[in-house]
């Protein structure tokens, strides 16, 4: 394939020449003569290990070329990959310039060059860009400067994953390699463009692979701010936090996995609440800031109030709550994010039906017993272990249960309005009139 990477800084630089290396006819495009020039004369203009050598080996080879000339590059080629930069503004929002300025150059440059055999061009932004900017951004431009007749765009996000120091191994070994277009065209473009990688391409959603990238940096982020506070408070008792963390992650179960990776809603639990507030405590008491650990709790919080918000904002005083403890098949109710949403709700003067397959509150004993009787004193009153009677003549149910009971009865007589608060309910609730997902 016939490929122009505009943008020749690290990424861009990368990427034509691992593309190039693949057999790939790849045109790098720049409007700085610094990065132009040391690629026409087999060098990279970025430091990174191994990539002079493979920038000489593509200019040598014919196969890797850089201009300042939009129109040398789209001549006849059949995708166009957007690396430039997007800065931050100084109120920290993306500056999405560079991305506009590069589709303006493909779509005029495209007016007057001999087009792709297959009358089609993919335009693929590489660069990190918020969700919404392929939709909003990219198609806006293209419809300002439209292709010539007998030549058609399709546009798509493929986010890139490569660290600087490691840019080529993770070019060959990437993580996964994600398509988002909702053209198939693209899809099979990109597909023949990253074959030689050996990794299943997936296609999705335009907007999820620009907000995976995000997703991605900012858990790195975390990560790091993470082990940190855990350096932090530790080293006040003579502990060697590098030790905690060289076992710590060898729990790919829990702790490095998949498990708690899943958008929904509060967490809760005998454990986790008591065990990050001692946390916090132990920095108070030795003088230590964890703001992200403190700022755990306060986001846990917030996912209890969004739903309350919600709920207020929504017509209707009949609430069936479908699952109460705070994990499925137990009944421990300490601290579980459903009862406090129970609590609220019930303050506000909603009218509660509460059903649960597993609790029963004259089986309750010590600290669960304590626990559900200082904030719902009225359960027994409230709670039915018949899913069908707790959705009678409800305005909205919101929903954690996931037993078939439940499931079944949700839809053979749902409400006017239903909140998911797991995202494992399945495709038939998620298909009901009035379906709202917690965080999707």
């Amino acid at each position: 394939m016939k490929v122009a990477v505009f943008g020749l800084g690290y990424v861009g630089s990368v990427t034509a020449a691992c593309l190039a290396a693949a057999g790939h006819d790849v045109w790098g495009v720049d409007v700085d003569t610094a990065k132009v020039d040391p690629i026409t004369q087999g060098h990279s203009p970025v430091v990174e290990p191994g990539l002079d050598e493979l920038v000489a080996e593509g200019a040598t080879s014919g196969r890797l070329h850089a201009t300042t000339d939009p129109r040398i590059a789209l001549e006849r080629a059949d995708v166009s990959l957007i690396c430039v930069g997007t800065p931050s503004t100084p109120a920290g929002s993306t500056d999405l310039t560079y991305i506009k300025r590069a589709v303006r150059d493909i779509a005029e440059a495209a007016q007057t060059v001999v087009r792709p055999a297959s009358g089609f061009h993919s335009i693929v932004v590489r660069s990190t860009v918020p969700p919404g900017t392929v939709d909003e951004i990219v198609e806006k431009v293209l419809a300002d400067v439209p292709p010539p007749e007998g030549l058609t765009f399709g546009t798509a996000m493929c986010p890139e994953f490569l660290r600087e120091g490691s840019g080529l191994a993770d070019f060959y070994a990437p993580p996964f390699v994600v398509v988002g277009t909702r053209n198939p065209k693209v899809g099979t473009a990109l597909t023949d463009l990253f074959s030689f990688l050996g990794t299943e391409v997936e296609v999705v959603d335009v907007r999820t692979a620009e907000a995976l990238k995000y997703a991605c940096n900012a858990f790195h982020a975390t990560k790091v701010s993470f082990a940190n506070e855990m350096g932090r408070i530790f080293r006040h008792f003579g502990v060697d936090s590098r030790e905690v963390m060289k076992i710590f992650v060898q729990d790919t179960s829990l702790n490095i996995s998949p498990y708690y990776l899943k958008p929904g809603f509060a967490f809760g639990g005998s454990c986790l609440p008591k065990d990050l507030r001692s946390v916090l405590h132990l920095a108070r008491m030795n003088d230590t800031e964890l703001p992200l650990l403190a700022g755990t709790l306060a986001t846990n919080e917030r996912s209890v109030r969004d739903v309350v918000d919600r709920v207020i904002a929504g017509p209707g005083r009949e609430i069936a709550l479908l699952g109460l403890s705070f994990k499925h098949a137990t009944d421990d109710l300490r601290e579980s994010p459903n009862v406090e949403l129970a609590e609220r709700l019930i303050g506000k003067g909603y009218n509660l039906r509460i059903y649960d397959a597993i609790v029963n509150p004259t089986r309750l004993v010590g600290a669960n017993l304590r626990h559900v009787q200082s904030k719902l004193p009225h359960l027994q009153r409230v709670l039915t272990d018949d899913p069908t009677a707790a959705l009678a003549g409800a305005d909205l149910a919101i929903v954690s249960a996931t037993d078939t009971a439940a499931i079944n009865a949700l839809l053979e007589a749902p409400p006017a309005r239903t909140i998911d608060l797991i995202g494992r309910l399945g495709a038939d609730v998620e298909a009901l009139p009035g379906y709202e997902g917690v965080g999707w």
